[in-house]
């Protein structure tokens, strides 16, 4: 994969020109220190040194609502063990300017915050409110990957938050990303299995009382065999959203549109009434 190279770009929280010494290599210092960290225990090769630099490869996806950057983290003097490198992909949310919201109305419902000033914000959508709900998609992407990653899902791991700059756990191979599903044509012996893996934790999903709320081919990753489900700042809560159910049924129909479309024989209602179980069973 070709990464762009362009400038580091700046990121809200992050004043360049304000650190006391430049770092030894790379283009900042890490940015560890001050987040808010993902869950414990952490994977090994999280380097948490206050002595690493990190760099900016280039753009790895741009989207409505963030773009994600390759980011290299390492430690100069190679000290830091068991890992001398972190790749990680930066997700950076837009500021309210710059963002796109004509999705968010539906994937809002359920969530309240708890001034009323602040609802009011968000929902006549005034400058303070796009920025209120910027923050709000990084904070709740950040929070579900956390408890997913807790339920076994195969989902990124959530390194850190730092405003509208969530760090995550690059998926692929040297700081190469993996294609996502849509991109790749699967051995017809191996869809069988892919379609597994997915309806398995559209299951243990549903149980928890969630869907994913824009579940398809192009947010899900092919690590050679293993699946792994991305972008979830617009998780969706069964119960709790009105629409709840809608989003699932989405869900289901755009998964199984594209494995259909690859040749594989499924029931896609039979599907959508296993996760409608799972998801009732707790009432």
């Amino acid at each position: 994969m070709h990464f762009q190279e362009q400038p580091f770009p700046e990121v809200p929280g992050f004043a360049f020109d304000s650190l006391p010494d430049a770092p030894p290599e790379g283009e900042r210092w890490s940015t560890w220190d001050g987040a808010t960290h993902g869950p414990a225990p952490r994977p090994d090769w999280v380097i948490t040194s206050l002595g690493a630099v990190e760099a900016d490869l280039g753009v790895l996806k741009t989207g409505k609502e963030a773009d994600v950057h390759v980011v290299r983290r390492w430690v100069p003097d190679g000290t830091e063990a068991p890992a001398l490198d972190s790749w990680l992909a930066a997700k950076r949310f837009r500021t309210g300017e710059h963002r796109l919201f004509h999705r968010d109305a539906g994937y809002q419902e359920g969530r309240r915050v708890r001034r009323s000033r602040e609802m009011r914000a968000m929902a006549h959508r005034t400058e303070f409110g796009r920025e209120l709900l910027s923050g709000q998609w990084a904070a709740a992407e950040f929070a579900a990957l956390g408890e997913l990653w807790g339920l076994g899902l195969p989902v990124p791991y959530p390194v850190q938050l730092s405003e509208r700059e969530m760090l995550m756990e690059l998926i692929g191979r040297g700081g190469v990303a993996a294609p996502r599903l849509a991109q790749t044509q699967p051995a017809p012996d191996l869809l069988a299995e892919l379609f597994e893996q997915l309806r398995s934790s559209m299951l243990v999903l549903a149980r928890r009382g969630w869907t994913h709320g824009d579940l398809s081919a192009y947010n899900v990753l092919l690590d050679e065999e293993r699946l792994v489900i991305i972008d979830w700042p617009q998780v969706v809560d069964l119960i709790g959203n009105p629409r709840g159910f809608e989003f699932l049924e989405r869900d289901v129909l755009n998964v199984c549109r594209w494995f259909r479309g690859r040749g594989l024989d499924l029931d896609e209602g039979e599907l959508l009434g296993d996760l409608v179980a799972e998801a009732t069973s707790r009432w």
